[in-house]
């Protein structure tokens, strides 16, 4: 009796002993990924064993890629309404920006500048066209569609330039002219700013922090994750030289892949209201998509990723795997 026990005891043994080890790698993987992985439904690894058929491919969810990967897709120097519902123009047809964000349930940030706030603006008459929608129209418009105005300034003017001729003053009242044409429009004030062309002295920055503004810049100085990828669209309008080679889609996917390189998975990225930049909206929010980004508004993007301004940002990157985040 005692020898059946013996071998009744080491039968179960084996059989348990088979059964851990078919469970064994999604077991190994849950351990060390649990809480990235709640995260990360939908990414899988598929595996194969030793035996030839197809139907032995099993699929395990795993923790492949880093959680919370986020794009807060923002434009500048608008509105500009044959940007944003698209051209007339029989020799020009263009999508309509506005449109194609609402096709992929998208909500974006506009940086727009107040003085086409103004009633009965539509734009600048020598190179924007008519569709016979104002930029205050259109503005009212963004909102209803749930999309964000923040401040490009009133005049659009470089800030650096203009703080040497009239002083730091003057470039405090444009920001804050800017801020008052956008509140007229959503009762809301702006809370970010975007310098043009993210030229600031650091003394009128600070001086805009301190008045409760954020101010949105390229520079070093922030923190890689709430600094502007500059996309370069800007090179791509009329008759620019420059355009990213071999397309503008591909050459912001390779600043996003750099910064990827870097541990960080979470972009602001920065265009402008161009028809050229539109037309590359499509491909760009597929590629994005298919690599496992999610698109936020800046506020939304703010409160999961940045706190205040100059605070090192140590939320804003969820590793791949159990090793340390790669260093800057």
């Amino acid at each position: 009796m005692g020898q059946f026990r013996l071998l009744l005891s080491t039968a179960v043994l084996c059989v348990m002993t088979a059964c851990s080890g078919s469970s064994h790698f999604s077991a190994g993987i849950d351990s060390n990924n649990s809480a990235a992985g709640s995260q990360n439904a939908g990414i899988t690894l598929v595996s194969k064993n030793t035996e030839p058929a197809a139907a032995n491919t099993e699929t395990h969810t795993i923790a492949a890629l880093p959680a919370n990967k986020l794009i807060a897709l923002t434009f500048d120097d608008g509105p500009r309404p044959y940007v944003l519902f698209g051209s007339k123009e029989a020799a020009h047809p263009a999508p309509g920006l506005a449109d194609v964000l609402d096709k992929n349930g998208i909500k974006a940030t506009f940086f727009v500048v107040g003085w086409r706030l103004t009633p009965k603006t539509w734009g600048e008459p020598r190179h924007e066209e008519n569709i016979g929608v104002t930029c205050l129209d259109a503005a009212q418009q963004l909102i209803r569609r749930g999309h964000e105005l923040e401040d490009h300034t009133y005049s659009h003017l470089e800030l650096r330039s203009q703080e040497r001729k009239n002083g730091e003053p003057w470039v405090r009242r444009d920001v804050d002219r800017g801020a008052e044409a956008i509140k007229a429009v959503t009762g809301a004030q702006p809370r970010y700013v975007r310098p043009p062309d993210w030229i600031i002295t650091s003394e009128a920055r600070h001086d805009l922090e301190h008045q409760g503004y954020r101010v949105l810049t390229i520079s070093p100085e922030n923190p890689v994750a709430l600094r502007d990828v500059n996309s370069l669209d800007y090179l791509c309008a009329g008759k620019a030289v420059g355009c990213p080679k071999p397309s503008l889609a591909d050459a912001v996917l390779k600043q996003v892949e750099q910064r990827e390189k870097k541990g960080t998975f979470t972009h602001i990225l920065a265009f402008h209201e161009l028809s050229t930049t539109a037309a590359i909206m499509p491909q760009l929010i597929t590629e994005l998509k298919a690599r496992g980004y999610r698109f936020v508004t800046l506020t939304e993007y703010m409160k999961l990723v940045g706190a205040k301004p100059g605070e090192t940002v140590v939320k804003q990157q969820a590793a791949a795997t159990s090793g340390p985040v790669l260093p800057r």
